[in-house]
């Protein structure tokens, strides 16, 4: 199988990887066609398990290559710990400078006068920019098997954040569920421009891949613990949503075991 990956473009590879882990927002959206109320349990739950999902992914595909990739030791974790507190002021910088809006924390950024639809999309966006450098980055030094294992998944974590989209859109007024259903799934393929950057940083300077891929892993961090864990915990559904949590860690565990 490697052997085969080989002989095609890395670029390529990455890329449509990708677009394939940005259509699990897709994928989840599409119950929205069916209904348009899904019970905050069930949301909570489902969005605590792509939290437990990114964390894992985070830990084993971006964390521990990035040390060993950079030699173990004093100097991996020091690379680590760069890569992590550099991704996460990152993507402070952005969460602060970019208006976007949250079902549950509402407004946040600097204010401009846009529509919901669109504050919703831009925080969407501000999620998946991270995921798709994730992707572009474990592909890195030609690494199929992590790059294989972080799009499948985070596009398992993007379908209970589709499914969010979906809803929340579906259920303001003058919103159809074919516009609702789109918004989700272009969201997601916001990723292959994340994936652009992670592979361009990781083949133009292969020595700083093990800084990428923990730049990466400390912008997905910044998200779980500044995004998708508050919107769960607000809704009254915290131990289903801690549950899930460790569900979607253990997935992605076993994933992670299999396939790398």
């Amino acid at each position: 199988m490697t052997d085969w990956l080989s002989q095609h473009n890395l670029t390529l590879i990455g890329m449509v990887s990708s677009i394939v882990a940005g259509l699990g927002t897709g994928i989840g959206a599409i119950p929205v066609f069916f209904t348009r109320k899904i019970s905050d349990k069930t949301i909570n739950g489902m969005l605590g398990f792509a939290a437990g999902v990114m964390l894992a992914a985070t830990s084993f595909s971006l964390v521990v290559p990035a040390i060993e990739k950079s030699g173990g030791g004093i100097k991996g974790a020091a690379t680590a710990l760069i890569g992590i507190i550099l991704g996460g002021l990152f993507l402070d910088y952005i969460d602060k400078a970019l208006p976007h809006f949250h079902t549950v924390a509402g407004m946040e950024g600097r204010k401009k006068n846009l529509s919901r639809i669109w504050l919703f999309i831009i925080a969407i966006t501000i999620h998946n920019f991270p995921e798709g450098l994730a992707v572009g980055a474990g592909f890195g030094d030609f690494d199929y098997a992590n790059g294989f294992a972080l799009t499948i998944g985070i596009g398992i974590q993007n379908m209970p954040e589709g499914l969010a989209v979906a809803m929340a859109l579906a259920t303001q007024e003058n919103s159809s569920l074919g516009k609702a259903f789109w918004v989700a799934l272009l969201t997601g393929l916001v990723e292959p421009v994340g994936a652009i950057v992670g592979l361009a940083l990781t083949q133009l300077a292969r020595p700083i891949l093990p800084l990428t891929l923990a730049f990466a892993a400390g912008a997905m961090l910044f998200v779980i613990s500044d995004e998708i864990i508050p919107e769960t915990h607000k809704r009254g559904s915290q131990r289903i949503a801690t549950y899930g949590v460790l569900i979607g860690f253990a997935v992605m565990l076993i994933l992670d075991t299999l396939i790398g």
